[in-house]
């Protein structure tokens, strides 16, 4: 298409005295944008605050500009002012983790993608300039997909279906993370504690061993014993290795999840021990209840269901063909006399369905469809069973760490004050006695991996109460440290 600097009569024409039809166009696309999917991130975060209240306190939030940033870091130095508790490990994430605003900024990204779907496409202008010998033509077309706006109630019915998926899939990630961080908290705080009567017994064996060796000396010891004593020692000392790497390994596991930099991770400050069990715990009837008002599960497989037959529908019409509509306006300029003709008029492209009928789509879209609902009816099936299973690892794990605070603790406590009786009253000798010592150390680590468990449990059921299936660790008693071996009185 070539072009002149000076525009023609008719081509002014055009642009001052837009045709009836232009004009009906402009209106019809005003009002196709008025009724348009719309996204507003703001209003997704506070609704993914709304639906996990319990979880996120209402402080989910995107960071946008730099005020906003310097808020909330500030917020950020005032919690890792004290010692770091789980709601705050929480609220901590949720201002400061780069990776939790990351995850909203792809929600938004996600959200605006699916409300696209629901946008007409931009009509396309064409414009023609031929000179010929004796008349000049100028040609003007616009172009836009009628089938598009024939279909624009199902598109638009698509995209709300689509930015719903999304706002659920939002608040199953926050439920996530947010039970992550719990998790990992829960994990540095009984390694630190873990790693303290590690120390302890780390001590008790080198004093052990310590005095093995000189007993063996002055020939109250035989070699047996004294290696006995030794091998406990060298137990022990490499149990602490293990115990002093596993702390600082969860510490900067929570470093990691929390976002902190490598100041904010030197300020962090933990409890010195995990918080005590519930006085009760939680009835099978009161959990029932909590996860009946709404599982998000089931509530994002509902989503793909009703996005699926949106989508179906639509695919129906648009697997059969294409329609294009164009509205022409031509002017012919003689170049004799000046003599203009306009001519005006539309046209219609159809695409023909010779080769492809659009029955392999369609039977795509039948399998989707039969796979979404077959995906709701399989999560319907097993909200239930997870449910149950979460709630059993959570009783099973409270009956354990309550057995151990009420029973096994105490009972260790009193053959040790037993023990030093004895040991004062010369009954039995200072081996017996660390031994002893040994081995209630070694109940309380236990205690303390199961009162670990219970709160990991904790936490994976009121995840699962919302619908978002957790993992949790393996069940299992911290490995109790043995006795020390036979020593004389």
């Amino acid at each position: 298409m070539t072009s002149n600097s000076k525009q023609t009569p008719a081509a002014r024409a055009f642009w001052v005295r837009p045709t009836r039809i232009a004009l009906a166009l402009v209106a019809m696309g005003t009002l196709i944008l008025a009724g348009c999917a719309s996204v507003d991130i703001k209003q997704s975060i506070a609704r993914a605050n709304q639906d996990a209240v319990n979880l996120t306190d209402g402080r989910l939030t995107l960071v946008q500009t730099d005020r906003e940033r310097g808020e909330l870091q500030s917020a950020a130095t005032a919690i890792l002012s004290k010692p770091l508790s789980a709601d705050d490990a929480v609220r901590l994430a949720l201002i400061n983790s780069p990776a939790m605003q990351a995850m909203l900024a792809q929600s938004w990204a996600d959200a605006a993608s699916a409300a696209q779907f629901g946008r007409l496409p931009n009509p396309v202008l064409t414009l023609e300039r031929l000179r010929l010998p004796l008349e000049t033509d100028i040609g003007r077309m616009l172009a836009f997909g009628l089938l598009d706006v024939l279909t624009l109630p199902q598109r638009n019915r698509s995209a709300n279906a689509r930015l719903e998926q999304v706002q659920l899939q939002l608040t199953n990630d926050v439920v996530e993370k947010v039970t992550q961080v719990r998790q990992v908290w829960v994990a540095a705080l009984a390694a630190k504690q873990s790693l303290t009567y590690a120390q302890q017994v780390s001590d008790s064996a080198e004093a052990s061993a310590e005095l093995a060796r000189r007993m063996l000396a002055v020939g109250n010891f035989n070699k047996l014993q004294r290696a006995r004593q030794q091998a406990f020692y060298a137990d022990a000392a490499a149990q602490l290795a293990n115990a002093s790497h596993a702390a600082t390994a969860s510490r900067e596991a929570l470093v990691r999840v929390l976002g902190l930099t490598d100041a904010q991770a030197l300020q962090m400050q933990l409890p010195d021990r995990l918080p005590d069990i519930p006085a009760s715990a939680r009835t099978a009837e009161d959990v029932s209840s909590a996860a009946s008002r709404g599982r998000l599960d089931i509530k994002m497989a509902q989503a793909a269901v009703n996005a699926t037959a949106v989508a179906q529908g639509l695919n129906a019409i648009t697997s059969f063909t294409d329609i294009e509509l164009s509205v022409i306006r031509n002017t012919s300029i003689e170049r004799a006399d000046g003599h203009r003709t306009n001519a005006r008029g539309f046209e219609v492209a159809v695409k023909l369905p010779i080769f492809d009928w659009g029955g392999l789509q369609r039977d795509a879209m039948s399998a989707q469809m039969l796979v979404a609902a077959s995906r709701l009816d399989a999560t319907v099936r097993a909200a239930g069973s997870n449910l149950r299973e979460a709630y059993s690892a959570y009783r099973t794990t409270y009956d354990i760490a309550k057995h151990y605070r009420d029973e096994i603790v105490p009972l260790r406590k009193l053959i040790a004050d037993e023990n030093v009786l004895r040991y004062n009253g010369m009954i039995i000798g200072v081996f017996e006695l660390l031994a002893d010592s040994r081995d209630q150390i070694s109940s309380v680590i236990a205690a303390i991996n199961a009162q670990q468990q219970f709160w990991m449990a904790d936490a994976a059921l009121q995840s699962s109460i919302m619908g978002k299936p957790m993992m949790m660790q393996s069940m299992g008693a911290a490995p109790a440290a043995g006795g020390g071996g036979d020593a004389p009185h």
